[in-house]
């Protein structure tokens, strides 16, 4: 049986990122979520990273290097 390790965060622990701003978002930012019903999400809500984003006719798709695809 092993220990979990101190050092690594656990989920819990881990503050969300907002997709649009970027910025640590505990609790929803209100203008950016406003905005992200018209426009595609431009940081990895995880990680932080920027997103390599895709604008279609039909939408959009985003992923990010770390993470892979947004859903």
């Amino acid at each position: 049986m092993t220990t979990p390790d101190p050092t690594t965060p656990s989920p819990a622990d881990v503050v969300p990122y907002c997709p649009r701003c970027g910025e640590p978002a505990p609790t929803p930012h209100e203008a950016c979520a406003a905005r992200l019903v018209l426009e595609p999400p431009r940081y990895c809500p995880q990680c932080r990273r920027r997103l390599i984003v895709q604008v279609l006719p039909t939408g959009f798709t985003a992923r990010c290097s770390a993470h892979g695809e947004l859903v």
